[in-house]
Parts: structure tokens; C-alpha cells; sequence
């Protein structure tokens, strides 16, 4: 699909207009043109970096989205449509929430490639959505807000992360008619606590369209901990260490009062240094620093701890069909950490399916679930 220059550069600048108007006359005034959530804004296809081989082809796109105040956001993403003819009602869709890469935008997956920054995770990642596309779905991917776009990413955002899963599903409809109406969203690690939010937050945001189900895989959980967690040192930690950073990032963007570097030590700055510009595998370089000389020892953490607990995924109550998949050789995603969110959430009414595998790595848990989330999915798409 080819969408006019013109178009996309006059929607774009509401956009943008909409998310820095500042009198409530003037919000009026671009609520009313701005772009509809989940307008595609422009389209370019791709057959390298991000492209999936078994695709038919596959499209880097924009789109309109919200932030966590409801104001208009572009998000870029991408979109892989099949090969196989379109069955009726149109492909069913994969949504993909992606773990985490950065905050920096070269750590956008839509701008991956051989090589890149973020490209040691997304290249097996892309692996497992290659097999959904081979397999009649079309699978879209979004950056998520922040992320190859103007404006900071809101890392681990539950809110706006929702908003890009949604939105660029709606998008994708406008790439190809045949992508159909009945989605799913499957995310890993930061993509998996996205993946719950959605599962809470779709049905209401997009009636249109039918959300049939969600896998969360390795889902980031029992956020509003970590800060008690480095500030108290407790065992294991440093394995999180690289994420800290964007964790305090992420918050700043969402709530410019939390500030970063008024937090840490001075032997902990470099952590924020390297990832403003860098990529997760980029602050893993980064010496670390013991867990318990990460924060000042007269930081408040107090609107950091707040904050986080408002993006906890045992909170939230989803909507739809939910398989979460855990490991037990994950060290990032803890599986006792994981256990619990399910119990908490399965405690509060939640319906969950809960499949675990033993040895597999944070990273490796997308493949040792691969075949559960499929006969999932299918098994939801069969009734």
C-alpha cells in the first residue's frame, strides 16, 4: 500500500501538534483533527533487517496512537503478511509485544538489521514470528511509543504499551484488506507485561476488532520491588542490573517529576549514560556496580515505587483467553517472581493457563513455548 507524502506529513504534524498543545482551547481544536487512534500514517516495504522470510512481504509502517494521557503519539512498527490466500473472515493476526531492547531509538525493532544493537534478541524473536507468518498468520510487531519516534519511550508503560499493540492492529487492516478483525497479542519480558495489559485493556479500547486470546511469556512482574530490591541487595539482582536504567527512564518519560540521576550514585551514572544512547546488550557492558551502592543512600523512592506499582501485571484482570509461559532457568524473570503473579492474579478471578518449562533462559522461553502458544491460538480459533 502506498500512502501519499503529503498525507502522512499533514497527519503527522497533528500528531505531534496534539501531543504538545498546551491551552484546552487548543486541545479542542486538535482533538478534533488529530488522527483517529490506529490511522496508518505512512507504509514502505522491506525485504531485509526486519523483514520475515516466509512472509509475502513485509511493510516497515507509522501509525496514530495515544500516550498514557490519551494525547496523539506516532508509533512505528511492522507488518508481515502471508503468503497463503487469506481464509474467510481475513488472516487472524498476531500481535507482537517485544521484549526489552532499549529505550534509545536505535533499539527500535522496525529498524533492525544484521549486526544492529538490538539485533542478538530480535533475531531469534523474529525465528518464532516467521513461523506464525509460515503458518497463515499475519503478524504485526510494534516499536512501541518513544521508540524510532519523536518523544522519550515510557518503558514498561502498561498503559501506552496497550495502546501500540491495539492500535497497530487497526493500522494493519489499512495495509491489507485481507488481514482480518480476530487478533491475539503475544509479548516477551517487557512484551509479556504489555501482553496482560492488553488482555485487560483491548476490548474496551478497540470493540471493532476481536481479541480471542494472550500468551505472556516471561512476563516482567513484581516491578514496584525492584527499587527495595537493588537498595537492599538482594541476591541475584545483578542479573537485572541492565534493565535498571531503563526502568528509571521509562519513569522519567511517563513522570518528568521522577529524575534518574538525582536517584543513583555517581558509580552508578554510567548505567543511565550508556542506555540514553545504547541498547540493552550495550548497558550489559557497563561494570556493575554492587546492588547495594546503585541508589543514594537518602534517595526517595518513594514516587518511583508508586509509579511502578501502577505497571504491575498482577493487577490487572484480562478479558480474554490468557497462557502465561514461564521458565525455570530464567535469571531475569524469576520463576518463583512469576509463580506468584499468576497465583495473585488467578487469587483475584483472573482465568489463566500456566505453562512452565524447566532450563530454558529468559530469552530461550520464547521458543520452549512456541509450540504451546500455537496449539493455544488454534485451539481458541477452533471453537
Amino acid at each position: 500500500m502506498t500512502v501519499s507524502r503529503a498525507s502522512i506529513g499533514a497527519v503527522a504534524a497533528l500528531v505531534l501538534l496534539g501531543g504538545s498543545a498546551c491551552s484546552s482551547a487548543a486541545s479542542e481544536t486538535v482533538t478534533d483533527t488529530s488522527p483517529r487512534p490506529g490511522q496508518l500514517l505512512s507504509a514502505r516495504p522491506v525485504t531485509d533487517g526486519p523483514a520475515l522470510p516466509s512472509a509475502a512481504r513485509t511493510e516497515v509502517i507509522t501509525y496514530a496512537s495515544q500516550d498514557g494521557n490519551g494525547d496523539p503519539v506516532v508509533v512505528s512498527g511492522t507488518v508481515a503478511i502471508p503468503r497463503t490466500p487469506a481464509p474467510d473472515g481475513g488472516y487472524p493476526v498476531i500481535s507482537w509485544a517485544h521484549g526489552t531492547t532499549g529505550v534509545a531509538d536505535t533499539c527500535a525493532p522496525s529498524a533492525d538489521f544484521a549486526g544492529g544493537p538490538a539485533h542478538s534478541y530480535l533475531s531469534g524473536v523474529n525465528t518464532s514470528l516467521d513461523d506464525w507468518v509460515a503458518k497463515g498468520y499475519a503478524v504485526v510487531s510494534t516499536d512501541y511509543q518513544g521508540l524510532g519516534t519523536p518523544g522519550i519511550h515510557p518503558y514498561i508503560n502498561g498503559d501506552t504499551e496497550a495502546n501500540a499493540v491495539v492500535d497497530i492492529v487497526r493500522a494493519a487492516r489499512d495495509v491489507d484488506p485481507a488481514v482480518g478483525s480476530t487478533w491475539f497479542v503475544i509479548g516477551h519480558s517487557q512484551g509479556g507485561q504489555a501482553a496482560l495489559f492488553t488482555a485487560a485493556q483491548a476490548g474496551e479500547r478497540a470493540p471493532e476488532l476481536d481479541l480471542g486470546g494472550a500468551v505472556a511469556i516471561a512476563p516482567g512482574n513484581g516491578l514496584d520491588q525492584t527499587p527495595n530490591y537493588f537498595r537492599s541487595g538482594v541476591p541475584g539482582i545483578e542479573a537485572a542490573e541492565a534493565f535498571l536504567p531503563l526502568i528509571l527512564l521509562g519513569a522519567q518519560a511517563a513522570d518528568p517529576t521522577i529524575d534518574p540521576s538525582a536517584l543513583l550514585t555517581e558509580q552508578a551514572q554510567p548505567l543511565l549514560t550508556a542506555a540514553r544512547t545504547g541498547c540493552i546488550d550495550d548497558i550489559r557492558k557497563v561494570p556493575p556496580v554492587p546492588a547495594g551502592q546503585v541508589f543514594r543512600p537518602d534517595a526517595d523512592l518513594g514516587p518511583l515505587t508508586e509509579y511502578l506499582g501502577r505497571q504491575e501485571p498482577s493487577r490487572v484482570h484480562v478479558q480474554v483467553p490468557t497462557l502465561v509461559a514461564q521458565s525455570s532457568g530464567d535469571l531475569v524473570v524469576s520463576k518463583p517472581s512469576t509463580d506468584l503473579m499468576v497465583k495473585t492474579l488467578q487469587d483475584n478471578g483472573n482465568e489463566l493457563t500456566y505453562r512452565t518449562y524447566e532450563g530454558a533462559d529468559h530469552r530461550g522461553t520464547i521458543g520452549a513455548s512456541q509450540q504451546d502458544a500455537q496449539d493455544f491460538v488454534a485451539g481458541i480459533l477452533a471453537r
